[in-house]
């Protein structure tokens, strides 16, 4: 692992989350997952800092566009999935600390980062046949960013493939409007789980400078993919998240193999 090398994944992972809503945690926790030797925890932490950041420039990035965050829906959206958020974190936790080192946790990861990145990927490709909700119900909406948070926060990716995938099915968004919303409900899971971490002082043991060059990676990447999506149409975005979701289940295939390996041979 190089600093260049850790630098560069966030600050291309970050603009492809900012232009897609994916965040950029689920390119970076699989890739880091597979190259950095550190362990799931501190990989979880780094990523959701990374987001975070990310996250934050995007938004205000975003104030002056047409493209708009549905306050109501979103935000009860966005407090279902931070009270998630911290249920999947305890479930992480629970389930590392049952089993030793980090094979089962890191394996059950991977293993359901891929079948969701594979269902989101057939989502996206055929959504044009598959007829929208539009969930106005407020508990709902709570409901939904609850499961959706508890799933993200446990294989610690920021929640954004699901969110794009329930955005536009259960609330008839479009592709650029999924994409921001998206962002704002990842603002909400990644500051609650971060919080939650500091809180019950379960923050890993991390390198300050990874983390600082992964921050800034975070933030040039909300600059930069701001910027890229205000040039591209609905469409564009659907194909890179398309793309993206490839990439993404290829790099969780390979760790769960590694996973599976070490396993058998530990």
């Amino acid at each position: 692992m190089t600093y260049i090398f850790i630098f560069a994944i966030c600050l291309l992972a970050t603009t492809a989350g900012a232009v897609s809503g994916i965040g950029g945690g689920v390119i970076i926790k699989p890739v880091m997952d597979a190259v950095s030797g550190l362990n799931v925890s501190t990989i979880s932490f780094l990523s959701g800092c990374t987001v975070l950041a990310m996250a934050a420039v995007s938004l205000i990035r975003s104030r002056n566009t047409e493209v708009k965050i549905e306050i109501k829906k979103t935000t009860l959206l966005a407090i279902g999935a931070s009270a998630g958020g911290i249920l999947g974190k305890y479930l992480f936790d629970f389930i590392r600390g049952s089993f030793p080192g980090d094979r089962v946790v890191g394996s059950v990861q991977s293993f359901l980062l891929i079948l969701i990145t594979f269902g989101v990927f057939l989502y996206v490709r055929y959504k044009y046949r598959i007829q929208p909700r539009n969930v106005q119900n407020l508990t709902a909406c709570i409901f939904i960013g609850l499961i959706l948070g508890m799933i993200s926060a446990f294989i610690g990716i920021g929640g954004g493939p699901i969110n794009i995938a329930v955005l536009s099915y259960f609330f008839s968004m479009d592709s650029k409007t999924c994409a921001l919303n998206s962002i704002y409900t990842i603002l909400f899971s990644q500051a609650t789980s971060l919080i939650s971490t500091f809180y019950n002082h379960t923050v890993p043991d991390f390198d300050p400078l990874l983390l600082a060059l992964m921050v800034v990676g975070g933030i040039l990447g909300g600059f930069v993919g701001s910027a890229v999506s205000k040039k591209l149409t609905n469409r564009m975005v659907d194909k890179l998240f398309s793309m993206i979701m490839l990439v993404i289940i290829g790099i969780s295939l390979y760790n769960f193999i590694e996973f599976f390996y070490d396993g058998r041979t530990g």
